[in-house]
């Protein structure tokens, strides 16, 4: 008899098991929208504190994650000496790349102040957009930031370590760059080029207002 009852709770406890449904839900439970963002690894930009760009990218890469905070030299002088430096060429940003669903470390991260984004919600950055950054970083070139364009004869390099790469074309103190643009950012970055160096994306030319050349703006000293 007892073994009977052994073998009754031992069958009733299997079937339990059997019908358990599981604590943690899997992707497929989620709605649609939700689900495909998990597991996602994307570029976002992070406001942080001024100054601290350089200390919170090392905490956040001690924890694991991958961050670009691009640089460029600059030369600052004094009565006595000169010292180059380098310096963020989007101040107070630097990019991350995280699963937004996972975001708790990068946003409690000491000099983060937000992550990049509409007024509803987050926006990750295009990738095109920060590959061409990168692509400007490591060639080499002069590099500074500037002010932010959106309109302009839009160009590509053909030649160099910057081929293949679409920016404005622009004329600075008798000299060509091209100018690279972060859209969410609102940031732009102008890279010295050889005009023989790039041909038009389209042939319509739009004119950029002078104000965005303005001679008395201060430039950063290189």
């Amino acid at each position: 008899m007892i073994s009977c009852l052994i073998e009754t709770i031992t069958g009733r406890v299997s079937q339990a098991v059997l019908e358990e449904r599981p604590l943690v839900k899997g992707l497929s439970d989620f709605p649609e929208s939700v689900s495909k963002e998990f597991g996602q690894l994307r570029w976002f930009a992070l406001q942080v504190q001024s100054r601290r760009e350089a200390t919170v990218a090392a905490h956040l890469g001690g924890q694991g994650l991958e961050c670009f905070l691009p640089l460029y030299k600059s030369i600052r002088r004094w009565s006595d000496r000169k010292k180059e430096l380098e310096q963020p060429l989007f101040p107070g940003y630097l990019f991350c790349r995280f699963d937004f669903e996972n975001r708790r470390p990068v946003v409690v991260a000491p000099g983060v102040q937000r992550i990049v984004g509409s007024r509803r919600a987050p926006v990750p950055v295009e990738e095109s957009e920060l590959e061409g950054i990168r692509q400007a970083v490591s060639s080499g070139l002069l590099s500074q930031p500037w002010p932010y364009l959106q309109i302009g004869e839009r160009v590509r390099v053909n030649h160099g370590s910057l081929k293949d790469l679409e920016g404005i074309l622009v004329n600075f103190k008798g000299s060509h760059r091209v100018v690279l643009s972060v859209t969410l950012l609102q940031r732009s970055v102008a890279m010295e080029i050889d005009l023989a160096w790039v041909t038009p994306v389209c042939e319509a030319k739009v004119s950029i207002p002078s104000r965005v050349f303005n001679a008395e703006r201060p430039q950063p000293q290189f």
